[in-house]
């Protein structure tokens, strides 16, 4: 028996999101760093894939919602991300500034 590339695709997209869950549960990826709703919407991605071809309604439901929301925290943690870059180059550029006038 083989296995159609379709279902290989939602095996991994599941594992990956089982993986990233774990990671968080373990202290191992904190739940707020770009990478967990990156490997969420991955995993939600691929699982779509394999849905696809074997059409299941209420699971396509479910991978959209979690695709969606992945996708808006991967774009929270990013724009969180960029913030914090910000004002640390501010800061630093400001301790320039006082350092140079002393």
């Amino acid at each position: 028996m083989t296995l159609p590339i379709y279902d290989l695709a939602g095996f991994v997209g599941a594992a990956i999101i089982v993986t990233a869950y774990l990671a968080v549960q373990q202290r191992w990826l904190n739940a707020l760093d770009w990478r967990f709703p990156a490997a969420n919407a991955a995993g939600s991605l691929l699982i779509l894939v394999s849905l696809w071809f074997e059409w299941n309604f209420p699971s396509v439901v479910i991978e959209v919602f979690w695709a969606l929301i992945s996708f808006l925290g991967l774009v929270r943690s990013l724009a969180e991300r960029r913030r914090r870059n910000l004002i640390a180059a501010r800061a630093a550029a400001e301790r320039g500034r006082v350092e140079r006038a002393g």
